[in-house]
């Protein structure tokens, strides 16, 4: 990867969207119905009119494919094909002789209406990061042995809805539940209403039902990555889970970014993650750098006043890799699809100020949050709006997320 290019097309340094990213999402105009755009600094790529104007066409791949409302079948070309078509974009966007300078393929992205880049079939929420685990054990049961007995055995795991995933920007309802007031049962709104700071990646390849993925396989199921927000109701899911896991206080939101970076553009920030111990059991053996370096916050800002960044951690922590995660879900015959999204669950860090959720932040609330405008803050009120952001950089290049935001609003 040629980490010193620059382009004709103007972009500021350290812009999220520089050359080096390239992220694929879904766009519209008033006069463009749904397609395939690239992120480029403050431009959203037209796919679909660079193709009309001569790009891609080592791959006869028909200009409707660009012409979608969902990257699923743009995804499904496979790692080879849609690597080459990012690649042709990026050497386009450096080429001084471009046609894409002179053709109409370029919209303002203040000016386009984002959309869900992904159909998706399937949501599977995982709960990989070692401290995030530790920290709900020590809360909810034994200090001494905070993590559960299979937890460094395996990825745990739930399968979520997919149905209630939402784009950045729609805002949520408060949930109504059933919690536990004075010992007894009641149906009310959330009182513990909290986000989970979460990064996803999207299957990128199909596997047939009853077959495996093995490690060594899993790169071309891996397409790339978006920012998750697992909104929780902490009050419900305390007393829902036990025996079966999270249900209605989980099930009610979750909020990805626009955005998919692929992990091509990651590359450089590929990292080792933190050593397991003991061993896993083969099918669940990686090597190499499988992590990443990504720095993530959460911003909290209330109705009046200005945000307070409450949290700062790092995809690096993570216990569990991806690969770990694809591996463990198809291991027992478990057919995915392309499109299927998987979270990592909550990603906290080694300190206090990095911890991924209200619930931690706060310590179940025994500890408030002070925010900029002198007020505090336990769990998430109402009209409050959330804000995570992720990048990764080096010397030469800058790869980031944008951001997934969404804003509380009252139970109806």
């Amino acid at each position: 990867m040629k980490t010193h290019i620059t382009s004709w097309l103007p972009i500021k340094k350290g812009h999220d969207f520089s050359i080096h990213n390239l992220p694929f999402g879904i766009f519209s105009t008033p006069t463009k119905s749904k397609r395939i755009g690239v992120a480029v600094g403050d431009q959203v790529l037209d796919v679909f009119a660079a193709k009309k104007a001569g790009l891609f066409v080592e791959h006869a791949l028909p200009h409707e494919l660009f012409n979608h409302g969902y990257l699923n079948d743009f995804i499904a070309l496979g790692k080879a094909t849609t690597r080459a078509i990012r690649l042709e974009i990026q050497q386009e966007l450096y080429n001084p002789n471009s046609v894409l300078q002179y053709a109409r393929v370029f919209e303002p992205i203040d000016k386009v209406v984002l959309h869900m880049p992904l159909q998706v079939g399937d949501y599977t929420d995982f709960y990989s990061s070692e401290e995030h685990a530790i920290n709900v054990g020590k809360m909810f049961r034994d200090p001494e042995n905070a993590l559960l007995p299979n937890w460094k055995h395996l990825p745990v795991g739930y399968h979520g809805r997919a149905s209630s995933i939402l784009l950045s920007g729609q805002s949520i309802h408060r949930p109504y539940g059933q919690i536990q007031q004075d010992g007894k049962p009641v149906f009310a709104p959330s009182k513990r209403l909290d986000f989970e700071l979460e990064m996803a990646f999207v299957v990128g390849k199909s596997n047939p039902i009853g077959t495996r993925i093995a490690p060594k396989e899993a790169e071309d199921y891996l397409f790339g990555l978006l920012l998750f927000n697992d909104w929780s109701a902490r009050d419900i899911q305390k007393w829902e889970y036990v025996p079966l896991g999270p249900f209605l206080g989980k099930s009610f939101a979750s909020s990805v970014s626009p955005w998919v970076v692929t992990t091509e553009a990651l590359a450089p920030f590929r990292v080792e993650g933190p050593k397991q111990n003991p061993k896993p059991l083969p099918y669940l053996q990686t090597s190499g750098a499988q992590n990443y370096d990504i720095g993530l916050e959460v911003g909290l800002t209330p109705q009046n006043g200005p945000e307070t960044v409450i949290s700062r951690s790092n995809t690096k922590y993570l216990y569990w890799n991806m690969v770990q995660q694809l591996c463990h879900h198809s291991s027992n015959g478990c057919p995915l699809r392309v499109g299927d999204l998987m979270a990592s669950g909550t990603i906290s860090g080694p300190t206090p100020d990095s911890y991924g959720s209200m619930l931690e932040l706060s310590w179940a609330g025994s500890q408030p949050i002070k925010l900029n405008n002198g007020t505090e803050r336990h769990f998430l009120e109402d009209y409050d709006t959330v804000t995570m952001r992720a990048k990764a950089t080096n010397k030469e290049v800058s790869v980031g997320f944008g951001a997934v935001q969404s804003q509380i609003l009252p139970a109806v």
